[in-house]
């Protein structure tokens, strides 16, 4: 079965840190997309939360994972994810409904900041590529 990863901050391709740039060039662009949810500015890297339930959402990059166990196995360890303790890490990787830009529908994992709100900037376009371009000009 086909494994999917929705990407919001910087395990997007271009935002990427050196680190990761080769495992997510191996990985199979599917679209983008967005989930219901609010997405966060925690300084060096944003934090989505999720709720299908408002109107916000947060934007992203859909991608199919290669090698799923071995792909997320790295990805946890990079976003702090323990998988025996969910409850202390920083971020969790859930599972989350994306909607693509032709209207489908994909579960996807993605990482969730595993806190309550911040006492962030709430980045209201909710897509961190753009925040980020917009803050460097």
């Amino acid at each position: 079965m086909c494994e999917h990863l929705f990407a919001c901050g910087t395990l997007r391709p271009s935002l990427a840190p050196p680190e990761l740039k080769e495992m997510i060039g191996q990985w199979r662009w599917i679209g983008a997309g967005y989930t219901r949810g609010r997405l966060y500015d925690l300084g060096e890297y944003p934090g989505a939360i999720l709720d299908p339930d408002c109107d916000a959402t947060i934007t992203g990059e859909v991608f199919q994972l290669p090698d799923a166990g071995a792909t997320l196995s790295a990805l946890d360890a990079y976003e702090g994810f323990d998988p025996r303790d969910p409850d202390t890490s920083l971020f969790a990787r859930r599972k989350c409904e994306v909607a693509l830009e032709d209207g489908a529908k994909l579960e996807c994992w993605m990482y969730v900041y595993n806190r309550q709100a911040p006492l962030a900037t709430l980045i209201t376009s909710g897509d961190y590529l753009l925040y980020k371009q917009e803050r460097e000009i």
